[in-house]
């Protein structure tokens, strides 16, 4: 049996003023920093073997708080890159057309993905960590857009639970593959 923890990085400025983050490459605010370490407590006794991570700056630096506590090195894993909103990027999370986009799966952002695209790569990449870490206890530390499509693989969503579903910074969730 494989554990496949999954945490969003922590807070951003952008996150903050309820901005459209995706790919623009941001890092932690000073909350987002303390976060990251409260992430790292609760990571502990977790039984965690290894540690795959966003690319992405603010996921690099809550994962860092992670792997100084555990002593478990940080694998950059691409596949773990937040969904590319587009031209919604930089906007605001009420901007028209956003909420639709999120809310159907094959609508993709002007620009960028669609959330079904973002299933694809996630999907493949959590049937993968099941094969190459199995039995182990894994962390994926990514985004918030990426932590709604996996809870999908995990969990059956209606449309409206996906769209309403968001992971808290730094918050921590525990799946059995």
């Amino acid at each position: 049996m494989t554990k496949i923890l999954i945490a969003r990085h922590g807070q951003t400025d952008m996150n903050a003023k309820g901005v459209i983050c995706g790919l623009t490459d941001v890092p932690l605010n000073e909350r987002g920093l303390e976060q990251a370490e409260r992430l790292a407590d609760a990571a502990e006794g977790r039984g965690i073997e290894v540690i795959l991570c966003s690319p992405m700056l603010r996921a690099q630096q809550t994962a860092a708080a992670v792997s100084r506590r555990l002593g478990l090195p940080i694998i950059t894993e691409p596949l773990l890159m937040e969904q590319d909103y587009g031209e919604f990027e930089g906007k605001d999370r009420l901007t028209e057309g956003f909420l639709f986009c999120k809310r159907n799966l094959a609508c993709r952002c002007p620009g960028g993905e669609s959330a079904l695209q973002v299933a694809h790569r996630v999907y493949s990449l959590l049937d993968d960590v099941a094969q190459r870490y199995a039995g182990k206890t894994v962390l994926l530390v990514c985004h918030g857009g990426l932590a709604r499509v996996m809870r999908t693989y995990f969990i059956d969503m209606t449309a409206d639970q996906f769209t309403a579903y968001v992971m808290d910074n730094c918050h921590l969730e525990e799946y059995t593959l």
